[in-house]
């Protein structure tokens, strides 16, 4: 009977998925995260650590990572790759000039075998206010497309299920159509 019954559980519980929110400091990740499990945008204070939290969105049940982005602890991140399922990775469309810190970030994340099976999803936020650049400039400057140089994004993009997305993380704008693509290309358990 137990057996039946965890058969069961597993059928209709849906889809499990381990994804880290990852990104620089100040791209909006605390603030992504509220939204998502609140539906709320309070104020917050840089994450020091990580937050997590349990969302469930299109059947699928996402355990949330939201990891600080200041460069003294992205050392960190690594503690948290074993596995995940997906990267969400967002970026301050507000702030063209860290752009390359941004691509060195993600070259580096890309590079380790931990995530080799997760999905990316870039989250271009603050796309609400006046100075933002849309998607497809931050996707082009980013190099994502780009297989020749050894530092080139795009390198290490192929093979790897990815997409680009504008949002904004106090309206949610384009907020869940990026997490409808990524619970549409997690990859399959093994």
């Amino acid at each position: 009977m137990g057996a039946v019954m965890s058969w069961a559980a597993s059928v209709f519980a849906g889809k499990k998925a381990t994804v880290l929110m990852l990104g620089l400091d100040a791209a909006g990740k605390t603030t992504l995260l509220a939204k998502l499990s609140l539906n709320e945008t309070p104020a917050t204070v840089p994450t020091v650590g990580f937050n997590v939290e349990t969302v469930a969105f299109a059947g699928v049940t996402m355990h949330l990572w939201d990891v600080g982005g200041q460069r003294r602890l992205r050392g960190l991140w690594r503690h948290y790759y074993d596995g995940a399922d997906a990267i969400l990775f967002v970026i301050d469309s507000n702030d063209a000039g860290r752009l390359g810190e941004v691509r060195g970030e993600l070259v580096r994340l890309l590079r380790e075998p931990a995530l080799a099976r997760a999905s990316l999803l870039l989250l271009c936020n603050k796309q609400d206010l006046p100075g933002r650049l849309p998607p497809a400039e931050i996707a082009r400057r980013l190099g994502v497309y780009d297989v020749v140089d050894e530092d080139a994004l795009g390198r290490y993009l192929a093979g790897r299920r990815w997409y680009v997305q504008g949002c904004c993380a106090f309206t949610g704008q384009g907020l869940f159509e990026g997490l409808d693509w990524l619970c549409q290309h997690l990859p399959e358990a093994t």
